[in-house]
């Protein structure tokens, strides 16, 4: 498996990442998904990355610079064809490298609950990362959990 940063021209990147919303905004409820589109993920401050092998997209990742030495997990998501095969950890691992490089203090992040959401909750756990207060512009619900990991 090779990690590195993706590109937004990529079609299967693309493709990827409109499923990622899409499966995002049908599991949660109204008011309450937070993934960005297309455009949102464009942004110059955030930096997308990929796993791939022999070429075939396994999953992304992104990094957002919130400034003040913070950063904010983004868009993970694994292709369906590449589930449970390690490939959110592996991005995960990169993406932690890439901020501790940064010289980030922490890495925060937003993600669901229920069913759909409890490996990418486990994984957060197991990776060290604490529960919190919302952050940012995000309000608590009874559906979404914030997350924190200092370095």
């Amino acid at each position: 498996m090779q990690i590195g940063v993706a590109r937004l021209t990529a079609a299967d990147t693309r493709e990827l990442m409109a499923e990622h919303q899409r499966r995002l905004h049908d599991l949660s409820p109204p008011g309450t998904s937070f993934a960005l589109d297309l455009s949102g993920l464009a942004s110059p401050d955030i930096t997308i990355f990929e796993a791939r092998h022999d070429n075939l997209l396994l999953g992304v990742g992104a990094l957002k610079h919130l400034g003040d030495a913070e950063g904010e997990i983004k868009a993970m998501r694994t292709a369906d064809h590449a589930l449970r095969r390690g490939v959110g950890q592996a991005l995960l691992a990169h993406i932690m490298d890439v901020a501790k490089g940064r010289r980030y203090a922490r890495v925060l992040l937003e993600t669901g609950t229920g069913g759909p959401f409890e490996p990418a909750n486990r994984m957060y756990v197991r990776n060290g990362f604490r529960r919190r207060d919302p952050f940012g512009s995000y309000t608590e619900t009874g559906f979404n959990i914030f997350y924190e990991l200092a370095f």
